[in-house]
């Protein structure tokens, strides 16, 4: 059985700093990640095992953590200790759950604050749709603020294609252009 499409207003401030030179984007937050109020939260998606492991390192607190606080703030301070940003391509959308390509009607995140006061000049999309999606609506702030664009793969249950090894592989990129 299909559900149903929902309009979604995306509930989660960017995670930046002045000091961040490197942006994260997905596409909008699943529905696991909106009722635990930060990104990447469903239990089995492998982002939060994934970027630690490139800069070897653990997370406390896993993805299903009854102390999700501790588990968001412990995530918040590894972006921000590692310069990095996090956000998402869309500020509202239509979605099925959080299947990506039934994504329509999307109004993307206004970037200008962000990219004025920090040093990002490099952008990596945490999968192919939040690629699209920024070239589709925000491609415009590649000149603008000289920055660099990548594709890496979903870190999503659902990208069965990619194990473990290969996405730690690929998303070693962030860990490069870190240093």
């Amino acid at each position: 059985m299909k559900s149903s499409s929902t309009f979604v207003k995306h509930p989660l401030a960017p995670v930046w700093s002045p000091e961040s030179t490197l942006l994260l984007l997905g596409t909008m937050p699943s529905p696991a990640s909106r009722e635990v109020g930060f990104y990447y939260m469903h239990p089995q998606n492998r982002f939060w095992r994934v970027l630690p492991a490139i800069f070897g390192s653990t997370l406390s607190f896993p993805n299903n953590s009854p102390d999700t606080e501790s588990a968001i703030a412990e995530r918040k301070d590894f972006i921000l200790r590692h310069n990095l940003a996090l956000w998402d391509v869309l500020a509202s959308c239509q979605i099925e759950g959080a299947a990506d390509s039934s994504i329509k009607q999307e109004i993307p995140n206004d970037f200008t604050k962000i990219f004025s006061n920090s040093k990002i000049c490099r952008v990596f999309f945490t999968g192919k749709t939040a690629a699209a999606l920024w070239k589709k609506h925000c491609s415009s702030y590649e000149k603008q603020f000289g920055l660099t664009c990548t594709c890496l793969p979903s870190t999503s249950p659902a990208n069965a294609r990619f194990t473990m090894e290969k996405l730690i592989e690929e998303y070693k990129i962030v860990r490069d252009f870190e240093k």
